[in-house]
């Protein structure tokens, strides 16, 4: 009986250490997508591009042996199911780092992840979650744990509102041009509205009542009509590609001629060939290479693409390689943890904190260098201005600027 008992201590002690080196050997991470619902026309390409690098990196050794065990979720951008799955992974998965999607579970999210200490690398850029200790004078909260790669809302609409000024000098027009903002009634949308504005009356813009348009693509001749009559020169689509290829389409046909302008998420390889000459002219912020880029770590993305697509043939838009640089960034980071003893959420964000002027290693020229420290997570104040023109089939895609934004103080979480 006595042997009998401890016998089966022995075998529990080993199932505990058997359990507890597995844990050990993997490092669990949450992944929330947008396969369906209003922003699945750029969240499918951006959440492939993250399952192909996580697949990628654990191919490739994991984090220093360690495999990233990861969880994909389609929420379908509906906030309260975000929340909800949270809460699910942090009594079951339990994971020290999410890649997340949108604007409103984000922001809804802050302060659950501040208090679990889980490091979210989130596909909002919204310049409320740059601020890391909300000591800014119009930060919402502290946002300690919250890191994205690429300009925030805010700074890629300063950024091109000041292409914009550039651009109305160098047509010699006088006056002050007329500013808009479009967009739905929304936490995404709103996200860089007063700050924008802001900045354009600064730059001397006159600045004119917004205009409401639907996330969800729609017919939108009554809002053409009431931007045709605002006579603005020049109006910022703040919505994502599916519901501005409506709209573009909508403005041709009563005549707008107002320059659009629009966000990282507003346009797009699919936008272009789906709205034809109607989109020809707009202006949009590009956050890394163009899958037709000559750049050194191209090799690497190719590579990486190879893991949903072993041809090698797929062109990859805009928003899957913007995914891998985020996704490698969490990498780098979890090795900078590693290095001090446990990838922990704790450390995975002191990680991000220590990068200055960072690229991940193999990405040279593919992913924009970025930088955060411990009282700033504005990543990067470099906003690429590009334009495109359909060619009844074809198209090209042409930089015309890069923009550097002033990383004033007190824009930090605005």
């Amino acid at each position: 009986m006595r042997k009998s008992i401890i016998l089966g201590s022995l075998l529990v002690a080993s199932l505990a250490f058997a359990g507890s080196t597995l844990a050990a050997d993997t490092i669990p991470v949450g992944h929330l997508a947008a396969y369906t619902g209003p922003t699945s026309g750029v969240g499918i390409p951006f959440g492939n591009g993250i399952d192909d690098a996580l697949a990628y990196i654990n191919k490739h050794g994991g984090i220093n042996g360690k495999q990233i065990k990861y969880k994909t979720v389609d929420y379908s951008y509906n906030a309260p199911r975000a929340v909800a799955t949270y809460k699910k992974w942090m009594s079951s998965l339990k994971p020290v780092a999410i890649q997340g999607w949108g604007t409103a579970d984000t922001e809804a999210l802050v302060k659950f992840i501040a208090k679990d200490k889980v490091t979210y690398i989130s596909a909002s850029y919204s310049g409320h979650l740059t601020d890391p200790t909300g000591k800014g004078p119009k930060s919402k909260s502290a946002a300690p744990y919250n890191f994205f790669y690429g300009p925030s809302y805010s700074d890629a609409c300063r950024g091109l509102v000041q292409w914009a000024a550039d651009d109305w000098k160098a047509k010699g027009k006088s006056g002050k041009p007329k500013f808009i903002h479009m967009g739905d009634n929304h936490p995404y949308p709103n996200a860089p509205k007063a700050a924008c504005a802001a900045y354009a009356k600064e730059l001397g813009f006159e600045v004119e009542p917004s205009i409401v348009y639907s996330l969800k693509p729609a017919d939108a001749k009554a809002q053409c009509l009431s931007l045709k009559d605002s006579g603005a020169d020049y109006a910022y689509l703040a919505n994502t590609s599916s519901s501005n290829i409506s709209l573009l389409k909508s403005c041709s046909t009563v005549g707008v001629k107002t320059q659009f302008l629009t966000n990282i998420w507003g346009w797009d390889e699919n936008s272009i060939k789906a709205t034809g000459a109607a989109g020809d002219g707009i202006a949009w912020v590009v956050g890394a290479a163009t899958w037709e880029d000559d750049a050194p770590g191209m090799k690497t993305l190719r590579e990486v693409s190879k893991m949903s697509d072993p041809s090698g043939k797929k062109p990859r838009m805009l928003h899957y390689i913007r995914g891998v640089c985020g996704t490698f960034l969490m990498k780098e980071a979890m090795l900078k943890a590693d290095a001090m003893g446990a990838i922990t959420g704790e450390n995975i964000k002191k990680g991000f904190e220590s990068m200055k002027n960072f690229v991940p290693a193999g990405l040279e020229g593919v992913c924009s260098p970025s930088t955060w420290t411990a009282e700033d997570h504005r990543g990067m104040n470099l906003v690429n201005v590009y334009t495109s023109k359909y060619n009844g089939g074809d198209f090209k895609m042409t930089k015309l600027a890069t923009v550097e934004v002033p990383r004033r103080p007190e824009w930090l979480g605005w």
